[in-house]
């Protein structure tokens, strides 16, 4: 067993350290302007990827908003478990992240989309419609980086093929840009 945690937490750190920076920074840059005008980020993912998207929701809504003068406008397309049950029953669940994002989003604004596989369907079809609306697109994605790889504007890839290492280093990226605004990460790099 040791073995086993000792090749994990090696992969795992050979992953976090070939995270592209300067496209973690690109996105660093997208959110500063975003919050800086007012604009609308929206982040979406299925399974574990969902559960990233809405645990960086949190963090940037309370962690790097709270008791600030600017404060981000921030929100997890798949948080809404009965909107997107209802779209993925009624319609289906390749739109299901899609159709509510047409009734929030606005040129300038900005997706975020978190996918392993960098396949989903239904996390594709937002960032096509997300590119096609003047939407700012961000990929959050793994192994090759697959179709969310080229549809997105700036894509942070994550080039391991084991999904849980894929998974760790995305939230790791995650931390990284919203511990930036929570640290006052503008001031550190100029100090």
């Amino acid at each position: 067993m040791n073995e086993f945690l000792t090749h994990y937490r090696h992969d795992l750190a050979r992953s976090i350290e070939a995270i592209p920076l300067d496209m973690v920074q690109q996105a660093i840059d997208v959110f500063e302007d975003a919050r800086q005008h007012g604009r609308r980020i929206f982040t979406c993912g299925n399974g574990g990827s969902a559960s990233t998207a809405s645990h960086f929701v949190c963090d940037i809504v309370k962690g790097a908003s709270y008791e600030r003068e600017s404060r981000f406008k921030i929100m997890c397309l798949s948080d809404n478990q009965a909107t997107l049950t209802a779209y993925s029953n009624d319609v289906s669940y390749d739109v299901a992240l899609m159709e509510p994002l047409k009734n929030f989003a606005e040129p300038g604004d900005v997706l975020v989309a978190i996918s392993g596989s960098g396949n989903s369907p239904n996390v594709i079809n937002a960032v096509d419609w997300a590119n096609a609306a003047g939407l700012t697109t961000i990929g959050f994605t793994g192994r090759d980086g697959g179709k969310l790889g080229k549809a997105a504007q700036i894509e942070v890839n994550v080039a391991n093929q084991h999904m849980g290492r894929i998974e760790d280093a995305h939230l790791a990226i995650c931390h990284m840009i919203a511990f930036y605004f929570m640290e006052d990460g503008a001031t550190l790099a100029c100090g």
